[in-house]
């Protein structure tokens, strides 16, 4: 296991907002799947995936910058 999967494991066991997100952003996956399996949307489904694509987008940028805050940072050097 790398050091991002066992960070990503810590955060899912100690993090709620973290793994909210997760959920959240595995139940737009999952909807996403369902409307693109679909052979025809109507103009509301449209609408729908893009707002979903925009919601699991900002769900996974919310991930990211918790990852970002919990990793150990390497360097204590301040720029000159």
């Amino acid at each position: 296991m790398s050091d991002r999967e066992a960070l990503i494991e810590r955060l899912l066991t100690e993090n709620g907002e973290f793994r909210k997100l997760r959920e959240e952003h595995q139940g737009y996956e999952r909807e996403l799947d369902q409307l693109k399996a679909r052979p025809f949307l109507s103009a509301d489904q449209e609408w729908r995936v893009s707002e979903v694509k925009k919601l699991k987008l900002m769900a996974k940028d919310r991930m990211e910058a918790i990852i970002r805050q919990a990793t150990p940072t390497h360097s204590t050097k301040t720029p000159a």
